[in-house]
């Protein structure tokens, strides 16, 4: 399991690791990457670190000629489709939390019928679906069943829900799934413990190895991300690329894509946000193009739509797009959001937008058919 090379670096002396990074460190990453020699994991370090902030311009560079060569032109796109926002979780900072009192609902069978109309008639083909986490609620037949419902109208159905055992994992593929998506969050363990302290989820290692049983489940692709502006995002992107990495040589049969979503308002009244810069942002992402040329890349409806333009040939692979973050929001159900988006274009503006800078946006990259 990915915790036994966890415990190996505190997530402190992770942070320390990453600073101490010199500029002749990061040329030496540069060098290795466009001479197209092997990219080791320090030098993935080095890029992440603050002496890399200088080469922001030749690090977008790289970034850009890996993913046309790796994955060409393409941008695939996605929708998010949430379920349900009932909880029995306390994450502080999330708008789910069970603390917050808020209308909650659990679309039904007819709902989620409804919903996948909506987004069918969009063009949609590709899905990400989500939960809160009331397991009474939401159990195991209630998504298969949704899963069951889902796959007659998409071709690939991603599941970002609460962590799960093995067994339960190969059922969900065996109704349809096959991506599972998990954010870690946080990977450090005082500031996970400070933010989560009611339901399973405050139970770090359980979620720290969800990616292994997704793996040893038989998942075609698996999601990883940290949510940054929780904790100190170099320990952060430390412990997402080390993670990263184990997972790919452990489950080489899977491919991975990695999410670094930002802290976005949400209700509650949470407060301790470490703010994150869009040119350290954007640097942390052209770090994993450039030391994970295979992974795919998301950047989500919660940036802006700038940065989103300035980004989507640097090095993505995956956007988001029309987003809604309530359960039942593509028919105005009226329930609250998880947290708020920035980019609320429709998804011609956003196809427009793409195909101006020769960028070739898909809906289907993925047919069941191949598993079979």
């Amino acid at each position: 399991m990915y915790t036994d090379l966890f415990d190996g670096t505190s997530f402190e002396d992770a942070v320390e690791i990453v600073r101490s990074k010199t500029k002749n460190d990061v040329e030496s990453a540069l060098h290795n990457s466009s001479s197209r020699q092997s990219v080791t994991f320090e030098d993935y370090v080095s890029l992440i670190s603050p002496a890399a902030s200088g080469y922001l311009e030749p690090m977008a560079i790289l970034s850009k000629q890996i993913k046309k060569e790796r994955f060409g032109n393409t941008i695939q796109l996605y929708m998010p489709l949430y379920l349900s926002n009932e909880c029995r979780s306390s994450c502080l900072y999330c708008g789910f939390s069970y603390e917050n009192k808020i209308p909650r609902k659990t679309l039904s069978e007819e709902e989620i019928e409804r919903e996948a109309r909506v987004l069918k008639s969009k063009g949609i083909r590709h899905l990400v679906v989500l939960t809160g986490e009331d397991y009474s609620k939401t159990n195991l037949e209630y998504i298969r069943n949704a899963v069951s419902i889902l796959k007659k109208s998409f071709d690939s159905i991603a599941i970002e829900i609460y962590p799960l055992d093995q067994e339960p994992y190969e059922s969900l593929i065996g109704s349809g799934a096959e991506a599972l998506i998990v954010y870690q969050e946080t990977y450090d363990p005082i500031v996970y413990a400070e933010n989560h302290y009611r339901g399973i989820k405050k139970n770090m290692r359980y979620r720290l190895e969800a990616p292994d049983r997704g793996g040893k489940a038989g998942f075609r692709r698996i999601g990883l991300g940290a949510l940054l502006g929780l904790s100190n995002p170099l320990g952060e992107l430390y412990k997402l690329g080390e993670h990263a990495k184990y997972l790919m040589k452990e489950y080489w049969r899977t491919s991975f894509q990695v999410s670094l979503p930002r802290m976005r308002p949400a209700a509650g009244d949470f407060q301790k946000i470490i703010p994150i810069g869009d040119k350290d942002f954007a640097r942390y992402l052209f770090a994993f193009r450039i030391s994970f040329p295979d992974v795919g890349l998301v950047l989500s409806t919660r940036e802006s739509q700038k940065l989103r333009d300035h980004l989507c040939e640097l090095g993505i692979t995956h956007m988001s797009v029309e987003s809604k973050t309530e359960p039942g929001g593509y028919s105005d159900s009226g329930a609250l959001k998880q947290f708020e988006i920035e980019d609320n274009r429709t998804i011609p503006e956003l196809l427009t937008t793409l195909r101006a800078r020769e960028l070739d946006p898909v809906f289907k990259d993925f047919d069941r058919a191949l598993l079979e």
